[in-house]
């Protein structure tokens, strides 16, 4: 009888262990431009511990598919840092170029945009003296392109780079693998480039439409793509072949922008509207405005889709939506300066892609 109690009692046991780790929600990071890496618990939304990077600025982040590996820009030191996702320590530094800034993983390989003519600061207003007077200094001077600079995280060294326009912003792949897609914000184009060679292969001019394009996201099934346009209120929606469908009219100064897992939904993180937009992504038609906090410019889903993150540097947090009441539920506090969020199982995002 004894023995029995003891057989069922492990069972139990072995039980409990195995729902424990199956309701296991995984974790987030959120860079923090005025120190380190956040790491928030989301099986409790909180945040546990700060990873020193041992760089200044932290903004792009990315996790490798195992998990193993988180990759941060830092812009200060013109590197990524290499963590181990295991202890928080960081393996290596990687010299990438100056002001680096976007990260993107695949496979074994790291794409981190940086931008040798940035000088940092927000861009002037369009038709501000400002403005105008940095045209002036573009025509005056031979303004060195934006580089992503590829990673071979095995070998932990920088093997290549790709020339995009001046101050390369967005990175994005294509859903088979072949292309990579990048919007450069100074000379409003997005610019298409051969993965295997790095040729450029289309240039899409923007203008028309809106200037500095930032965000940039295909959609699930990889028929379409979305382009952020912060100077012109809107989205511009592409098709696979890089044809401009249409634009969509969003709140001020749109950056982060991400599909659902389903495809059903476009999420936009519109910047001095202080809103999280919520559009249905076959009309276009816009479902709701979630009201957010200041400078919120990236935002991932959690790994089971409950809910959103939102990084807001200006407001001191991380804002937590609930996905399906399209609501916020809570803030966490983060006083540093929060810039992007990613998660580890990856989720959709507008610095990720979940795995297929």
């Amino acid at each position: 009888m004894k023995l029995t109690h003891v057989v069922i009692a492990a069972a139990v046991s072995m039980s409990i262990g195995m729902n424990a780790n199956a309701a296991d929600r995984g974790k987030a990071y959120v860079s923090n431009q005025d120190g380190g890496v956040s790491v928030i618990d989301l099986n409790t939304l909180t945040s546990t511990t700060t990873i020193d990077v041992k760089g200044e600025g932290p903004r792009g982040l990315a996790v490798s598919d195992d998990g193993k590996l988180l990759v941060v820009a830092t812009r200060e030191n013109g590197s990524v840092s290499v963590i181990d996702t295991a202890t928080n320590e960081v393996l290596s530094q990687i010299k990438v170029g100056q002001n680096p800034e976007f990260v993107r993983i695949k496979g074994n390989f790291a794409f981190v945009s940086y931008e040798p003519s940035a000088k940092g600061g927000p861009p002037p207003a369009p038709g501000s003296a400002e403005a105008a007077a940095a045209a002036k200094e573009d025509n005056d001077d031979d303004k060195e392109p934006a580089r992503i600079g590829i990673i071979d995280l095995k070998l932990g060294k920088k093997i290549r780079e790709i020339t995009g326009g001046p101050e390369t912003e967005g990175v994005e792949f294509s859903k088979d693998g072949k292309q990579l897609v990048i919007t450069n914000e100074a000379d409003n184009t997005v610019t298409v480039h051969s993965m295997k060679s790095g040729k450029l292969l289309k240039t899409i001019k923007t203008h028309e439409y809106g200037d500095r394009p930032r965000g940039v996201k295909v959609s699930p099934d990889g028929k379409t793509y979305l382009v952020t346009l912060e100077y012109g209120n809107k989205f511009m929606v592409m098709d696979k072949n890089f044809k401009v469908l249409r634009t969509v009219d969003t709140g001020a100064t749109p950056y982060g922008i991400s599909y659902d897992r389903k495809g059903e939904r476009i999420f936009v993180a519109a910047n001095k509207a202080k809103t999280l937009e919520v559009y249905d992504a076959k009309t276009y038609a816009k479902i709701k405005d979630i009201p957010t906090g200041n400078r919120c410019w990236h935002f991932t889903f959690t790994p089971d889709d409950k809910e959103v993150l939102l990084a807001c540097g200006k407001s001191d947090a991380v804002f937590v939506i609930d996905a399906e009441k399209l609501e916020v539920k809570q803030q966490i506090e983060d006083k540093k300066m929060p810039w992007g969020v990613v998660t580890y199982p990856k989720s959709m995002g507008s610095l990720d892609t979940a795995i297929k």
